[in-house]
Parts: structure tokens; sequence; C-alpha cells
């Protein structure tokens, strides 16, 4: 079998494009926040958690997240991401 086709465990998640600011810039917090959040929508947390170095539900990034979602449930319902306002209220066990 070509080895293309075998899949190899090494650990490594490529971090993507989460159009990140640099880590010290005050905005990297909340822009980390939204990736985790948006990466968790689409199937993709280990991913978002290699690019911004936290983990789901870091403590750290909940007023983020609240405002998150506060802005996803403010709304029209016909607009609503439904799957995006479940990840975020899960983020922060709620």
């Amino acid at each position: 079998m070509s080895r293309a086709f075998v899949k190899e465990d090494s650990g490594f998640v490529p971090p993507g494009l989460f159009g990140l600011p640099d880590r010290d810039d005050p905005r990297f917090d909340a822009a980390a926040a939204r990736a985790l959040i948006e990466a968790a929508r689409d199937a993709n947390t280990a991913s978002a958690e290699a690019a911004t170095g936290y983990r789901w539900g870091e403590p750290r990034l909940h007023r983020h997240v609240r405002k998150l979602l506060q802005a996803a449930e403010g709304l029209p319902e016909e607009e609503q991401d439904r799957r995006y306002i479940r990840v975020a209220k899960r983020f922060l066990g709620t």
C-alpha cells in the first residue's frame, strides 16, 4: 500500500490559519476565543488549540466567549448560528 494512504499518528496538529494577531497584541485573547469557538463549530478544535496555545474551556477566555455568545444570541432568529451558540455555551460550561 502506498504511504500516502497510511495514517501515521505523530500527535502533531497543524495550527491552521485563524488570522490571529501577535501574542503580545492586546487583541490576541479575543481573537483566540473566536478562533476556538469557530473551530469547534467546524469540528476542528485541536487545530485552534495548536494555533492559539489555549486549551478548550480556558478560563482566561471566558469573558471574550461571553461577548461572542451575547452577540450571536442577539441576532435575529433566522440569522443565528445554532451550532456556534451551542459550542460557545459548552466552552463556558453552561
